[in-house]
């Protein structure tokens, strides 16, 4: 793989600024953001005001534990544009969730929003290893869902030539890729799967693609499909995090020549980890549920937002700022089996451990009488996809879900192609146990 590192002089004099220099910035913007939230949103005003505080409270950033939580639901409680700051005239774009579970949760953005979110998702670009002039294949899903603009306008401000592709058509991603030779990919790293698979399926070789970095999010994904792709596409895999509700992706990124976790752009947003269960705060290098208060945004301000994501947070290395550790889970996606705490990312990493096995799966939770119960639909690959090839497999899956999770689940090995594939986020969990 090529050495894609930054030259220090390429770097924003805030990305290698010191720490002080960092909380000093924070502490300025923090007390603006609180004041415009209070100001301006009366969900705010009247949270603040019953919680006892007051923005002009907060006189160092520890005092933020004071001020109260807000939560996913806050913007469905007050959809659509109840939780805007600035008059709905003043709003430059909307985005929302797809609202599968509930009304959508719409968020506006002023151009001053735009502008920085552009910025940032230029830096979080830089950082992954592309330049000015590189010719960059967005597959992120263009539309409501924030992926696909965000990355475009990034690609855009970085200079660089954007491939507006979105997601589906895999034989076509393909062929562009082929043809048009990108430099990079923007993908989430499910579909990047899929993109994988085509290529075997048309016969050719991944390895003498053009790519040489991929930035994948949108989901969690586990350092064992890192190697699997870039073992495949000799091309360097780097994490994007992000989340519409704070800005969309390029809240924080990985680093090309570090991958030690996404550095959080904290001169933007001020990241806390918690206790999930009891909302104390947590020191650095704690596992918890991510916070993220926003420092600059004009449109729609959060503070102390929820994310459900758990990680941690790690000192930072290739920049100032703080990194955080790579997303393998969700609060509200964590699966109690029996009384053992299950991520779906604990399974996938053992999918792609054993022989035989595509790396394609999907969880399913049932009611075995009045016992929960997992079955995990997984397919071999097309050299092992015998009746005892599979039989193996399976078997070994079993056992390898057993020794390292601690569950017992039933594995079903199908036929290549006999997982249902995504076109943009996996669907990693059916739960049926309420069914029939």
């Amino acid at each position: 793989m090529k050495d894609l590192s930054p030259r220090k002089e390429e770097l924003e004099p805030i990305e290698i600024a010191s720490i002080d220099e960092i909380r000093a910035v924070q502490l300025e913007r923090l007390k603006w953001s609180l004041t415009h939230a209070y100001t301006n949103v009366p969900m705010y005003k009247q949270r603040f005001d019953a919680a006892g505080v007051h923005p002009d409270d907060l006189q160092s950033l520890a005092d933020l534990a004071k001020f109260p939580f807000s939560y996913k639901n806050d913007l469905r409680d007050n959809y659509p544009f109840g939780l805007l700051a600035v008059p709905r005239q003043q709003i430059a774009r909307l985005h929302a969730s797809s609202g599968t579970t509930g009304k959508p949760t719409v968020v506006g953005y002023t151009k001053g929003d735009i502008d920085n979110w552009a910025d940032l998702m230029a830096r979080s670009l830089r950082a992954s290893g592309l330049r000015a002039g590189d010719l960059v294949h967005n597959a992120y899903g263009y539309g409501l869902f924030t992926g696909g603009l965000g990355a475009h306008y990034g690609i855009e401000r970085l200079g660089a030539t954007v491939v507006p592709m979105s997601g589906g058509q895999t034989e076509k991603q393909v062929g562009l890729i082929t043809d048009f030779k990108p430099d990079g990919i923007m993908v989430t790293p499910s579909y990047m799967l899929n993109i994988l698979e085509q290529y075997h399926k048309l016969g050719m070789d991944p390895r003498e693609s053009s790519l040489s970095v991929g930035v994948f999010g949108a989901e969690p994904w586990t350092d064992a499909m890192r190697k699997e792709v870039e073992a495949a596409f000799d091309m360097h895999a780097v994490d994007i995090y992000g989340l519409s509700e704070i800005m969309g992706p390029g809240v924080a990124n990985e680093c090309v020549e570090t991958k030690d976790g996404p550095v959080i752009w904290e001169d933007h947003f001020y990241p806390e980890i918690i206790n999930p269960e009891t909302g104390e705060i947590c020191e650095d290098g704690e596992l918890g549920e991510l916070v993220f208060t926003t420092l600059t945004k004009e449109g729609l301000p959060m503070i102390r937002y929820r994310t459900r994501d758990l990680t941690r947070l790690l000192p930072g290395t290739a920049r100032s700022m703080r990194r955080m550790e790579k997303i393998t889970g969700r609060s509200d996606d964590m699966i109690i089996l029996r009384g053992v705490n299950v991520f779906p990312s604990q399974v996938e990493e053992q999918v792609l451990a054993t022989g035989g096995l595509a790396p394609h799966y999907q969880i399913e939770l049932y009611k075995s009488g009045r016992m929960d119960a997992m079955r995990v639909f997984v397919e071999a690959t097309p050299n092992a996809a015998d009746n005892l090839s599979k039989t193996a497999s399976a078997r070994m899956l079993t056992k390898h879900i057993k020794d390292m999770i601690g569950v017992s689940v039933e594995v079903i090995v199908g036929d290549p192609g006999d997982v249902e594939r995504s076109q943009g986020k996996a669907k990693r969990v059916v739960d049926n146990r309420g069914a029939g």
